[in-house]
C-alpha cells in the first residue's frame, strides 16, 4: 500500500466514524475528536513537507537540526554531549547522524584537547553553504505555508497547540508523561 501525498489526506473522519461515534460520544467529545483529527492529519501533511524540504538539502530534518545548531554556534565547536542535549536523543543516535553528516563532508569532528573523552563538532563550509541555501528556500516555503494566517493568528494558534500538547502530556491516569516520549529511558524518537 503506498503513502498517500500530503493533498490526499482526508481533513475530516469518515462519515460513517463520525455516525458511529454520535451514539458513543457527547457533542464536545465529536468536536475533540474532530480536532484530534485535523490536528493529526496537519501534523501528518507538515511533516510530509518539511521531509520534502529536507530532501534538497540535509536529507532529513535530524540531520538539518544538527546542521543548524552547528551553523548558530558561528564557528564554536560543539560538544556532542551538547547536541545529544539539544536534540533530547541519546548518544548513539547522535553519533549515527555525525558519522552521516561526516561522510558526506558537512561537518567534521574531533577530540577536545582538554578532555580526549570530547568530541567536538563543527561545520564544513560546504555543511555552511547547505544552511545558508536551506534557511532561504525554506523561509519562501514557511511564507507561502503560512500566508493566510495573520501574526496576531500565529501567535494564537502557538498558544492553542501548546495547550493542546500539554493535554496530551497527561495519561489517563493523571500522570504526567515524559515528554511524549514512546521508550524508557524519556528520549525523543528522531527520524533518520
Amino acid at each position: 500500500m503506498s503513502a498517500r501525498k500530503p493533498s490526499q489526506l482526508p481533513s475530516e473522519p469518515p462519515p460513517a466514524v463520525m455516525a458511529a461515534l454520535r451514539n458513543r460520544f457527547s457533542g464536545r467529545e465529536q468536536q475533540a475528536y474532530g480536532a484530534l483529527f485535523v490536528v493529526r492529519t496537519t501534523a501528518q501533511q507538515m511533516d510530509n513537507a518539511i521531509s520534502e524540504w529536507m530532501a534538497d538539502s540535509a536529507a532529513t530534518p535530524a540531520r538539518f537540526q544538527i546542521l543548524m545548531l552547528l551553523w548558530a554556534a558561528r564557528g564554536r565547536a560543539v560538544p556532542h554531549k551538547e547536541i545529544v542535549a539539544a536534540l533530547g536523543v541519546t548518544r548513539a543516535t547522535v553519533s549515527g547522524l555525525m558519522a552521516t553528516l561526516e561522510r558526506d563532508g558537512l561537518v567534521t569532528s574531533a577530540v577536545a584537547s582538554d578532555d580526549r573523552r570530547n568530541l567536538l563538532a563543527s561545520l564544513t563550509p560546504k555543511g555552511e553553504a547547505i544552511v545558508e541555501k536551506a534557511i532561504e528556500t525554506n523561509r519562501a516555503r514557511l511564507r507561502t505555508a503560512f500566508t493566510a494566517l495573520s501574526s496576531d493568528e500565529l501567535t494564537t494558534l502557538t498558544k492553542l497547540l501548546e495547550r493542546v500538547r500539554q493535554g496530551f502530556s497527561v495519561s489517563a491516569d493523571g500522570t504526567e508523561r515524559g515528554g511524549g516520549s514512546r521508550d524508557s529511558k524519556g528520549r525523543r524518537a528522531v527520524q533518520l
